[in-house]
């Protein structure tokens, strides 16, 4: 049996590798992944400038605010736009508005100071057209604070209580649970950011790998050669070693995925992109500095192993549905219906886990995590987050291996009857009938 096991996952498993589409296939993840993490270089290359600033030219008719605009917007938009992405060049000009205006470029934007009694300044913002969202938030902002600051100043308030109203107030943290810190605070954004990508490949591989194995199996009855096979080989066999070539694959899939992403990042680095990304890179870096050096970094001690065994039995299980199921199919069509609902529970899975953070203390979303097929995705999330706990995640793996059990006692008897049969009709009942027999 062994042989016979070792030689189909092998054939199975040449059938996906060895082919033209899946070399074209991986040249596409490559590129699309490398090209996307490089997404600023490539339209740099193609006449895009991230790097270059929005120039604004001031016509200050009160000839006192401009030094005070130019300073506040600097301030804004590089707290907002990090390291000068994206910021303003501010020009102080002698120009009239109707000079300036004549030849305004996209790009740039006027704005006229004029003196008002009421309310300090008036201010005229020009642009050719519609200004970014972004922008314009970092340009009201800073007229808004110059314009307080002005007015502060025409009040004749003290320097030292003028320095006691802008004065940042450096906020102390107490907690009356002594389990939370200030830095897991940061674990909400963790999880609403970086998380999701991290999860991303597991969601696609195991929607990748359900239909692998309900394809090879549909073709294999399509043509006839399921006949051929299950007169040298069990049925048990059979289903084995699809499970094994088909978690293989996924997993040597799933490497080259990662490994992409290390020469995007590579690329990334000997290119030293500086653009539309620059500021979400900062915030990655200062969150993973927040909680450098926290109980997190020694937890990821057992969330990773834990993570990866349960992702790995939950990869055994999908293989296990995908296998039971195709094999009740007379073609693809029948087996792209049954499979929607189990890529509807991945997906579920999925988008509970992004949303675990707002389930804080609910029994529903414990309980949750012990569901198979969608454990893998929301037990591990949870687990960072703090809402379960080490022993809830190996009661998640048990009820995995349950399942799995379950599905090989029970599957088993519907493969059989299954994989040759070439009737749809009656389906279910006979899917039922197997079982009890």
């Amino acid at each position: 049996m062994k042989s016979k096991l070792h030689f189909l996952t092998k054939t199975s498993l040449s059938r996906k590798i060895k082919t033209k589409w899946f070399l074209v296939a991986n040249i596409l993840f490559l590129v699309g992944i490398a090209g996307v993490m490089n997404i600023d270089s490539i339209i740099n290359f193609f006449g895009g400038d991230f790097s270059e600033k929005t120039k604004i030219y001031v016509v200050d008719n009160t000839k006192y605010t401009y030094d005070i605009l130019k300073e506040n917007i600097n301030s804004i938009s590089k707290t907002i736009s990090d390291k000068e992405v994206n910021s303003f060049e501010l020009i102080k000009s002698d120009k009239t508005k109707e000079d300036l205006t004549e030849k305004l470029k996209k790009k740039e934007y006027v704005i006229v100071i004029n003196p008002d009694k009421k309310n300090t300044i008036d201010v005229t913002l020009i642009s050719e057209g519609y200004i970014d969202t972004i922008d314009y938030q970092i340009l009201s902002n800073g007229i808004n604070s110059t314009k307080t600051l002005l007015a502060i100043k025409e009040s004749k308030i003290d320097t030292n209580k003028l320095n006691q109203i802008y004065s940042s107030i450096q906020i102390k943290r107490e907690y009356l649970d002594d389990s939370k810190k200030t830095e897991d605070e940061s674990m909400d954004m963790i999880m609403s950011t970086v998380f999701p990508f991290v999860i991303l490949p597991f969601f696609m591989l195991s929607i990748f790998l359900i239909q692998t194995i309900g394809a090879e199996i549909n073709d294999e009855k399509t043509t006839r050669g399921m006949e051929i096979i299950i007169s040298s080989v069990s049925p048990k066999t059979h289903l084995f070693s699809k499970i094994l070539a088909g978690n293989i694959f996924v997993i040597i899939q799933g490497i080259l995925l990662f490994l992409y992403s290390g020469i995007g990042l590579l690329i990334r680095k000997l290119v030293a992109s500086n653009g539309i990304t620059s500021g979400f890179e900062s915030q990655i870096k200062e969150m993973i500095t927040n909680v450098s050096g926290t109980d997190f970094m020694s937890k990821l001690v057992y969330i990773i192993p834990i993570t990866i065994i349960l992702m790995l039995l939950t990869f055994i299980a999908y293989s296990l549905v995908a296998g039971i199921l195709s094999s009740m199919t007379t073609n693809a069509e029948d087996f792209q219906q049954l499979q929607t609902p189990i890529i509807i529970v991945s997906l579920v899975g999925y988008y509970l886990s992004m949303m675990a953070g707002m389930f804080k203390g609910a029994i529903f979303i414990r309980v949750l995590s012990y569901i198979p097929f969608i454990s893998a995705i929301l037990s591990p999330s949870l687990l960072v987050l703090g809402q379960i706990g080490i022993i809830d995640v190996i009661i998640s793996i048990i009820v995995m291996i349950i399942t799995i059990s379950i599905l090989i006692k029970y599957g088993l008897k519907i493969y059989k009857v299954g994989i040759l049969n070439y009737s749809s009709k009656d389906l279910w009942k006979k899917m039922i009938k197997a079982i009890k027999d």
